[in-house]
């Protein structure tokens, strides 16, 4: 992938994000009454302008797209006309001023639980909880798992994805909790292990909860047999068809499609010999594989699909779908637990208990972005749904500056019968400037460590 492939879908994202976030202020703010001047996707210099409805409200898209924000008329930034000071934001009750700031946030898990709804109402792809044989010596492996096993449930919690399973894990590895994981084999027999996950750690720099336990996802291996073969793509060029069985290439004896990936990704723009089977009869061919670019570096492509092995898919794969009703209540439960898990490792973090290097910034964001959009749209619509959550959740932190900021005044200002000082709020303001700079800069400092890392 260029970068391109990471940019676009991350932008996307960032751009519809936004919107929504900031359409949140000014919907609830248009519905009290306020008067909106300007509803901006981005900051800085604007690049395109716009005016239109009854308040003749700005429409801008500036330069900086990392952010947007919505303008009310106010008292506190410029002299407001007689005649409109009762539509004047801080002349609102702040009954009225709280559901204008939190209608953002509130708007971003709306996305998000609307777009779950989408994916599990129309039917999404997930990998089954299939594990492969666990690591020798492992935690797993003394626990007694085996190779072929499916997980069916983690302490009574029913599990049908590989994600749900490790989401599970994850939960349970931040309690440093025994947990208790139900397994069926192939026979149909029905097993409970026993797993520590107390000595598992919450880290993006290393292994995920699962193989730092000992436990990985089962690959069954597939036969090297060349599936449907793309119009002028190098397979085609050498005269290779659908159904041919890659037996050797070069001088190296090929036994499953793993091993046929590799040779054609460390050759691009070399050429191979390559030997076929093709309905018994050995067929002997060159091939050069076509180089494109993947991750900054190039790999070989030959533009051939593996064969149609529909049991070893059903293995593999299982296909999530809920009737609407259900699917709206998986959205919630989902937009609910992320939420929750996102404050739980914020609040370990500044503890201690969670390394601060799982923070991410907009570099891996991309990169999440651009792999989820390689991966399908419903892989994609559900990274959106993430963000979505982490934004609102980001939004919602009592740090002035953001709406947590301001909503934390307006408790204040309810319990105290009056709003906080102008006073207080300004050095409140430059507070929270400086604790977002320092976060986005240890964001960053992350997100370039990984970049070397990889």
């Amino acid at each position: 992938m260029g970068l391109l492939d990471y940019v676009l879908p991350f932008l996307l994202a960032l751009g519809i994000l936004i919107v929504v976030h900031e359409f949140g202020h000014y919907s609830v703010a248009r519905l009290c009454g306020v008067k909106v001047l300007r509803f901006s996707l981005g900051f800085g210099k604007p690049l395109l302008m716009r005016r239109f409805g009854p308040d003749q409200t700005e429409w801008v898209l500036s330069a900086f797209p990392l952010g947007g924000y919505v303008k009310m008329l106010d008292e506190r930034e410029a002299p407001v006309p007689a005649h409109e000071q009762h539509r004047a934001f801080n002349r609102q009750t702040v009954w009225r001023r709280i559901a204008i700031v939190a209608a953002g946030p509130l708007a971003n898990f709306a996305l998000a639980i609307a777009l779950y709804w989408g994916v599990y109402a129309g039917g999404v792809e997930e990998l089954r909880p299939r594990l492969g044989a666990p690591v020798a010596a492992s935690l797993a492996e003394k626990a007694g798992f085996a190779d072929g096993d499916v997980v069916r449930s983690v302490d009574g919690r029913p599990v049908q994805t590989w994600q749900e399973f490790r989401w599970e894990l994850i939960n349970d590895a931040l309690d440093k909790r025994v947990v208790v994981v139900e397994t069926i084999n192939d026979a149909r027999e029905i097993a409970f292990r026993k797993l520590d996950l107390s000595v598992a750690t919450i880290d993006q720099d290393k292994q995920d909860i699962a193989t730092q336990v000992g436990l990985t996802l089962q690959r069954p291996s597939l036969p090297p047999v060349l599936g449907k073969l793309s119009p002028g793509g190098a397979a085609e060029v050498a005269g290779l068809r659908s159904g041919d069985r890659v037996v050797r290439i070069g001088e190296k004896a090929v036994t499953d499609w793993t091993e046929l990936v590799m040779a054609v990704r460390e050759a691009p723009g070399q050429s191979l010999e390559m030997e076929v089977l093709r309905d018994g009869v050995s067929v002997v061919t060159r091939i050069v594989p076509a180089s494109v670019e993947e991750n900054g570096r190039p790999i070989g492509r030959i533009g051939v699909g593996v064969a149609d092995a529909e049991g070893r898919r059903d293995m593999m794969f299982v296909t999530v779908r809920y009737d609407a009703l259900d699917a709206l209540g998986k959205g919630l439960r989902q937009t609910w637990d992320t939420a929750a898990l996102s404050l739980s490792v914020m609040g370990r973090m500044i503890v201690g208990e969670v390394s601060v290097k799982n923070l991410s910034g907009p570099v891996t964001i991309a990169d999440f972005a651009g792999q989820s959009a390689r991966m399908g749209f419903s892989h994609y619509i559900k990274f959106l749904a993430l963000i979505s959550i982490s934004l609102g959740v980001l939004n919602l932190l009592p740090v002035p500056v953001l709406d947590g900021g301001h909503l934390l005044y307006y408790v204040i200002e309810i319990i105290k019968g009056g709003p906080v000082s102008e006073r207080v709020m300004e050095i409140g303001q430059q507070i929270g400037m400086a604790l977002l700079a320092a976060l986005m800069a240890f964001a960053f400092y992350n997100d370039i460590n990984r970049l070397v890392a990889s």
